[in-house]
């Protein structure tokens, strides 16, 4: 008994694959670019007059609100002033 799934549906799978690893790697190697894609992803959901499903998808898109140091460009990874981030 040999199980067939359609061919779109693969691709479709493999695409939401990729999708999804294309975003991790984004993520782990340039951060201040995927902060700024999340931003202008979830801007538009949240301004005046969406409806309040939408503002909804995008408060959970939007980055959380950074609290940088004005000593650096803040990487939220300081082990204090010998500059060697703690990880």
């Amino acid at each position: 008994m040999a199980l067939t799934v359609p061919l779109a549906l693969q691709y479709g799978l493999i695409a939401v694959a990729v999708a999804v690893s294309a975003w991790v790697v984004l993520q782990k190697r340039m951060p201040g670019l995927a902060r700024r894609l999340r931003i202008a992803l979830a801007l538009p959901l949240v301004r005046a007059g969406a409806p309040p499903w939408l503002s909804a998808i995008g408060r959970r898109i939007a980055p959380a609100p950074s609290m940088r140091s004005s000593d650096c460009g803040g990487c939220d990874g300081c082990n204090g002033s010998d500059g060697i981030g703690q990880r």
